[in-house]
C-alpha cells in the first residue's frame, strides 16, 4: 500500500527519501541524465528546509521511498492569490505505473486549496509524452492570454 506524505525535512527518513529520489530522478534521461552534483546531495536538505515556500509530498511503499512532488509557493499577481509550482515530480523507476504520480498530484492540489491558491502550474518537457499524458488527464494544459499573442512557453538564462 502506497503511504502519501506531507515530508518533514527534520525527519532523517524523509530528507534522506527527498535526496535519493532527485538524485534518481536527476540521472534520469527526463531529469538531464546526470545524478545530483555533490554539493547539491550535500546541501539540498539544508537549503530546503531555509525557504519556507517549499512544500514536498513523498510516497513510500512500505519504507521504499517511491516518489516526490517538490512544490514552490508563488504568486498570481493577475490573481492576487497564491499559486503552487510543481517544481519537481518524479516516481522511482521500480514504482512507475502504479498509480503514484496521479496519488501525489492530488495531494498537492489538496494543499494548493488549503492554501487558497487560484492554481497549480508545472513544467514538463516535449519530448516526455508519458507525463504529458498523465498531467492532461489530472486537468493540465497549455495556456495563453489571447490567441493572437501564442502560447506560454518556459525559458531560462542560466547564472553558473
Amino acid at each position: 500500500m502506497t503511504a502519501i506524505v506531507e515530508a518533514d525535512l527534520a525527519d532523517p527518513r524523509h530528507a534522506d527519501a527527498v535526496v535519493r529520489l532527485l538524485d534518481e530522478y536527476a540521472a534520469d534521461p527526463m531529469g538531464g541524465g546526470e545524478p545530483l552534483p555533490e554539493y547539491a546531495r550535500n546541501n539540498l536538505v539544508r537549503e530546503l528546509r531555509a525557504r519556507p515556500t517549499v512544500r514536498i509530498v513523498l510516497a513510500f511503499e512500505g519504507d521504499d521511498p517511491a516518489g516526490i512532488a517538490l512544490c514552490i509557493e508563488g504568486f498570481s499577481t493577475f490573481n492576487c492569490r497564491p499559486l503552487m509550482n510543481i517544481h519537481d515530480l518524479a516516481v522511482s523507476a521500480r514504482y512507475r505505473g502504479r498509480g503514484i504520480a496521479r496519488a501525489l498530484i492530488a495531494q498537492v492540489e489538496r494543499i494548493a486549496r488549503a492554501m487558497d491558491c487560484c492554481k497549480i502550474t508545472l513544467e514538463v518537457l516535449e519530448g516526455n509524452a508519458p507525463a504529458q499524458s498523465l498531467y492532461r488527464s489530472c486537468g493540465f494544459a497549455g495556456y495563453q492570454l489571447d490567441p493572437a499573442s501564442g502560447r506560454a512557453m518556459f525559458l531560462q538564462r542560466l547564472l553558473t
